[in-house]
């Protein structure tokens, strides 16, 4: 096992200008490790084997451990999905029609399962021979040239192209198809993106603070950490084998600012600032993670690491959860079911083994985040920490932009700022950097006035919704048109003080993450007052996110879409402040 350390050259505490588009500089550091014994944690030494080996540069599942495995495992053993990206297959299947595709097994598990490594969702169920590209953005930092890049791919495919900002601070686009995919490649290096690694058994976008650098009130700019977290998964985005074969898909952020606006407890890896022994480090959270079976908070690893070694931590835990993690039941393959079976000590021993000393210090006795801090909205504009710049937020209705969206957020962001936008995970956008003497003019711009709002209602502000049925082959109903009439409907009935964040999904594979929602709604089929079958959800109330975070209860099951509006009515009055507007009428 070789070692591996990153020494950071400028102490992150003191960040680099925001707009500044250079990357983070970093030293590898390799030699041989120092080994120690692992704790005793009374787990059996077979169950600790490796379950996967290297062959031809690739990570597969060993002979021994294929039984009972999962159909996507099973796709995987088959044929190696990254070789479409990095031995070229994209070219050659790009060639083929859809009905040459769909006329033998392997070609169809390409595009319906192996491309998902390319970052490429076929729509099968709604958009036959059409796909989702979804991009890698770490920290949700994007430019204007992206943007525009994005915006010329989606236009050419009219109404059925379209983009939406995600729960994962990135970018999604929709209605790609498949002979038109190398050249999109070819167009996403040109200006920097990538969508490798970004579906399946892979690691998702990282995550950080979206005022990162910008904020008078951050702890830590987390976008090098971000930034070299996304490098070292895709190694610079020229595909990473090390790490395609996980068990499942796994989240990973870094935490900058008293908001967790990171939302830390539902990433399998969240790094928490913390200082120990007068240096600058991070606690470590594992585990966290939602599936349609069960959803689960992060827990403490009782690991402290320093900035310097924030790359290696990330690879060890990433290593143990691929070495160990079972591959069956695709309910139960999450890195939380791996920790509860080796029990948290016992994981914590075989991330310590894949440590480059393996050494782990006990975490820091507190972190840096303030447990009574009020979490703050970003809308509206609000001055940054350098002086005579100020940021401005804007509300991105349920997250999905046209064309002409994008090339208008660019052109503002060219404008008035220094060519940069902010994604968030509420799937809002911020401009950062904006000279004060031109804040007027901007909020005058007609995008601010008709479409994106910096100063949206309270109850949309927190307005968050999946793809859902419209274009998602697993959503049991439609989810962002709904949301929005619903919302509408009830902001007619009652009005608050107060935002109260409502996250809509279009079935239990939460992607909307109602259970962090103040209100939640989950899609399912339900009966109406006749007995008949129609759409409805399951709605969840009481989540909470920030520094007394924790996961929403099931209030009501199966409630018809078309009842939903007086029930959320009841639930903002009963438990949230919300006054009935007749009421306010008569009182003024």
């Amino acid at each position: 096992m070789s070692s591996l350390s990153v020494r950071f050259l400028t102490p992150q505490l003191s960040p680099a200008l925001p707009g500044s588009s250079a990357r983070p500089r970093t030293r590898l550091f390799a030699g041989p490790p120092t080994v120690t014994q692992p704790a005793e944690t009374g787990v059996d030494a077979g169950r600790l084997e490796p379950r996967v080996e290297k062959k031809d540069g690739y990570y597969v599942l060993k002979e021994k451990f294929r039984q009972g495995i999962n159909p996507q495992e099973k796709v995987k053993i088959e044929k190696e999905p990254m070789k479409l990206f990095m031995e070229n297959g994209i070219e050659e299947l790009a060639k083929l029609s859809m009905e040459e595709i769909d006329k033998e097994k392997s070609s169809r598990d390409d595009i319906d399962v192996r491309l998902k490594w390319l970052g490429l969702f076929h729509r099968r169920k709604h958009q036959y021979g059409r796909f989702m590209m979804r991009l890698k953005l770490p920290n949700g930092v994007t430019t204007s040239a992206q943007t525009r890049y994005l915006a010329s791919v989606i236009r050419k495919y009219g109404k059925d192209g379209c983009a939406d900002v995600t729960t994962r601070q990135n970018w999604q686009i929709r209605g790609v198809v498949l002979p038109d995919v190398p050249e999109i490649l070819r167009g996403l290096a040109e200006v920097e993106l990538t969508s490798l690694q970004s579906g399946m058994d892979n690691v998702r976008n990282p995550v950080g603070n979206p005022l990162a650098g910008i904020d008078t009130d951050e702890i830590v700019d987390t976008r090098p950490y971000t930034n070299l977290l996304s490098q070292f998964i895709t190694a610079n985005s020229r595909g990473n084998p090390a790490f395609t074969n996980l068990p499942r898909k796994w989240n990973v952020c870094v935490v900058g600012s008293h908001d967790l606006y990171e939302h830390p407890h539902i990433n399998d890896l969240a790094y928490m600032p913390a200082m120990k022994d007068g240096r600058f480090g991070f606690n470590l959270l594992v585990g966290g993670f939602f599936s349609p079976k069960r959803c689960a908070e992060a827990v403490p690893l009782d690991a402290w690491v320093s900035a310097d070694d924030v790359l290696p931590a990330c690879k060890a835990v990433l290593e143990a959860y691929r070495d160990l993690g079972t591959r069956g039941n695709r309910q139960k393959t999450r890195m939380m079911w791996l920790i509860d079976e080796l029990g948290i000590e016992g994981f914590r021993s075989e991330v310590v083994k894949r440590m480059p000393r393996q050494e782990l210090e006990r975490e820091a006795s507190e972190d840096l985040v303030q447990k009574q801090w009020e979490r703050r909205d970003y809308f509206g504009v609000h001055p940054q920490k350098q002086e005579g710049l100020s940021y401005a937020g804007l509300h991105i209705p349920v997250g999905r932009v046209q064309a002409d969206d994008m090339d208008e957020l660019a052109r503002l962001a060219d404008i008035y700022g220094t060519g940069e936008l902010r994604l968030t995970v509420e799937q809002n956008i911020i401009i950062p950097n904006i000279e004060d003497s031109k804040i007027e003019a901007l909020l005058k711009e007609p995008l601010l006035k008709d479409r994106f709002s910096p100063e949206p209602p309270l109850l949309m502000q927190g307005l968050v919704a999946c793809t859902g049925k419209e274009f998602c082959g697993q959503a049991i109903i439609e989810t962002k048109a709904r949301a929005m009439k619903v919302t509408e409907e009830v902001q007619r009935l009652v009005s608050v003080s107060k935002p109260v964040r409502m996250h809509w999904t279009g079935c239990p594979n939460t992607c909307g993450q109602v259970q962090v929602a103040d209100i939640g709604f989950m899609g399912c089929m339900a009966r109406d007052e006749n007995g008949k079958i129609c759409e409805g959800a399951d709605v969840y109330v009481g989540g909470r996110v920030g520094s007394d975070s924790h996961l929403g209860e099931l209030y009501k099951k199966s409630v018809p879409c078309k009842d939903l509006v007086p029930l959320v009515v009841d639930i903002l009055v009963k438990q949230f402040g919300a006054v009935p507007r007749e009421r306010e009428e008569v009182d003024d």
